[in-house]
């Protein structure tokens, strides 16, 4: 048995899991605290470092690729605070760091472990239901159901759609986008069948993430995103666990292990990159205006261009107005405001 206590958390490793508890105190990042008890077997492991460093070190978990759909969805864009597969350990306990990543090694080794990718998830998602806020609404995850409700500052096109709801067999698949600095994230939900590329402000099927409150809205859309994709089929071809279609994912309150609800990987808390992309799709390149033709070209790109700039300066100005309403309102103090307002008016 090998075992570290820091913190930020504690690890634990018995020969066939490496079991990953968050600490309980309050500068453990929101995500952690959220996701809970984290049970990852042997066979979902690739490797384990650690990396010193001058006041303290990392142990580093890596998984498989395919092996845990919070990982396939995150795509490694996770930052290091909310990231559970990675410890802060203080520079007196170097020496135990360095004893579990022996052990770990050395269990791989025995047990011949490939660090090829997984043709199925060998954790499970999130248990349901699932709720994440956003920017511009909210969206709710039970099983078998994706549902989107629009607040006041979405768009008058997702506004004029109504609630959006997807059956898992009507998704291809979920992309996850984390706002970055004050830019903001977004998360899609991919339809069958071909749509328009829009940008996600204008996307019925897109809820907004704002950078002005990333460490809110980052844990429950990532969850939830990691919940919608281990119940998609697997992008190796397989089913989520194993040869099972949409749907076979454990449902609500249907866990199965150490924790309480999340299934035999994850531990229960209060709430989802992984992207199924239809073959041929374009890429997301923010608009969706067709390609010019015919002897007008240059004429319909050069009002093209207006109208954009037109519409970049609108959405600029309403962010304008909806950051003073979260100001007013007591969302934003007075200097997360003033420099998502600079943010803004560098823009223009």
């Amino acid at each position: 048995m090998a075992e570290i206590t820091q913190r930020a958390g504690a690890w634990t490793f018995d020969g066939d899991t490496v079991r990953i508890v968050p600490g309980a105190e309050r500068h453990v990042h929101q995500l952690r605290r959220s996701l809970g008890e984290v049970a990852v077997p042997l066979t979902a492991v690739a490797g384990v470092a650690y990396e010193p460093g001058r006041k303290g070190g990392r142990l580093r978990l890596r998984l498989r690729d395919g092996a845990d759909p919070l990982s396939q969805v995150a795509g490694g864009r996770l930052p290091d605070a909310s990231d559970p597969y990675q410890l802060a350990v203080e520079k007196d306990r170097t020496g135990v760091a360095e004893y579990f990543v022996d052990e770990v090694r050395n269990a791989l080794l025995l047990e011949r472990v490939p660090d090829t990718p997984c043709d199925r998830y060998l954790l499970p998602g999130p248990s349901v239901p699932l709720t994440a806020n956003g920017t511009d609404g909210t969206a709710s995850f039970d099983g078998e159901r994706v549902q989107i409700e629009w607040n006041w500052m979405a768009e008058e096109s997702k506004a004029h759609n109504g609630r959006r709801v997807f059956t898992l067999q009507e998704l291809e698949g979920v992309e996850w986008t984390p706002a970055i600095g004050w830019e903001s994230g977004s998360l899609r939900f991919r339809p069958k069948g071909k749509h328009p590329v829009l940008k996600p402000q204008l996307d019925p099927n897109c809820l907004m993430l704002w950078g002005v409150r990333q460490n809110r809205e980052t844990g429950g859309s990532v969850l939830l995103a990691a919940a919608v994709v281990a119940r998609l089929p697997h992008p190796q071809g397989r089913g989520p666990h194993g040869g099972h279609g949409p749907g076979h994912g454990p449902g609500p309150g249907h866990g199965h292990g150490h924790g309480q609800g999340y299934g035999p990987g994850y531990g229960r808390g209060p709430h989802a990159h992984a992207t199924h992309p239809s073959p041929g799709a374009a890429p997301d390149s923010g608009s969706g205006t067709p390609a010019l033709t015919g002897s007008r070209a240059p004429d319909d790109a050069y009002g093209q261009h207006r109208e954009q700039d037109a519409s970049g300066h609108d959405v600029l100005l309403r962010r304008l107005r909806e950051l003073g309403e979260l100001h007013k309102g007591g969302v934003l103090t007075d200097e997360e405001f003033a420099a998502a307002k600079k943010s803004v008016l560098d823009q223009f």
